[in-house]
């Protein structure tokens, strides 16, 4: 294959609309939560994902799940942590089975923060992925996105 292969061509196209399609989203969701929330989508996220921790077996998870969880490194993740927890938003502790094992939890005031959030994040989704499938280069983009949150056999 040449870089003049269409298959090629047409699949870095695919791709810069994919990437596209996410900055716009991100970007409007951003705007949003920033304005209403004083949140970034990354601490939206964060605390998203451990807000669905829970203490049965494998309910908690490592920082590299969370990391994974977040597309972030686990540096960077470690940093947003403890910006959150500096907020009064996450606490840390360790693990009762595991001393060298620390967990992370929502706080009352992240869960507060959070249910006040998850609208605005979820009209912000909706505005933007409404506003790109006007976009013909994304429009089966917005499609396919919004066929995977369809139920399955619905």
């Amino acid at each position: 294959m040449t870089a003049t292969d269409p298959a090629m061509t047409a699949l870095a196209g695919g791709w810069c609309a994919l990437s596209l399609l996410h900055g716009r989203i991100e970007a409007h969701i951003e705007r949003a939560l920033q304005t209403d929330h004083e949140l970034s989508v990354r601490e939206f996220s964060l605390l998203d994902v451990l807000s669905r921790q829970h203490d049965g077996e494998g309910g908690h998870l490592q920082m590299k799940q969370v990391a994974d969880a977040v597309v972030l490194s686990q540096s960077a993740t470690t940093r947003l942590v403890t910006r959150l927890e500096e907020r009064g938003l996450l606490s840390r502790y360790l693990c009762p089975t595991d001393r060298r094992g620390i967990y992370t939890d929502v706080t009352p005031a992240g869960a507060e923060l959070l249910d006040a959030a998850r609208p605005t994040n979820n009209a912000a989704l909706r505005e933007a992925l409404d506003q790109a499938a006007q976009d013909p280069q994304l429009a089966r983009l917005v499609s396919a996105v919004e066929h995977l949150a369809d139920p399955v056999g619905a």
